[in-house]
């Protein structure tokens, strides 16, 4: 993927983390990354094409993270609780998939597609870690949730206090 396409999908995400699906355009991505709107459309012939992509891409990068913390002999449950803290850390606000699956029965089909992808392959690494699927699900609506409430509060210490129990 070029250089160009890599700068528009870090301006989706950015956007997308803030404002969900409805929280970007063309028009603004291409005045982050300094191209024409027709650079966008170039490639990404849809929002919802690039929606996709950025969910995709973002799935694909927290799974290899997990994926090489958890083989170094980390204790699952405190990988997955450092990664999604982060993402409040990083000043992104929510976790993507957190961030667009509120109005996940309103996203276009492709998109909602990628956001439960990334919700099973999230389900999936943790029951792969040794979690039953209970405490797979568990965790991960522990997770989702600390973010929600920190993030609505712009406290990540909420974060702390409600994943205290888990690392």
């Amino acid at each position: 993927m070029s250089a160009v396409a890599n700068a528009i999908m870090d301006a989706a995400e950015r956007r997308i983390r803030c404002g969900g699906f409805s929280g970007f355009s063309f028009r603004e991505i291409a005045a982050d990354v300094g191209v024409k709107s027709s650079s966008v459309h170039y490639h990404f012939p849809t929002k919802e094409a690039l929606a996709s992509a950025v969910v995709h891409r973002y799935t694909d990068r927290v799974a290899t993270f997990v994926g090489k913390e958890i083989a170094t002999g980390q204790e699952p449950v405190t990988v997955w609780t450092r990664i999604f803290r982060s993402s409040l850390q990083a000043n992104d606000g929510m976790c993507l998939g957190g961030s667009l699956s509120a109005g996940a029965r309103d996203l276009p089909p492709e998109v909602a597609a990628e956001v439960r992808r990334f919700f099973r392959v999230c389900l999936d690494m943790m029951e792969a870690a040794g979690l039953s699927p209970d405490s797979a699900a568990q965790l991960l609506a522990k997770l989702e949730g600390a973010m929600l409430v920190a993030n609505a509060l712009g406290d990540i210490a909420a974060f702390d206090r409600a994943t205290s129990e888990l690392v």
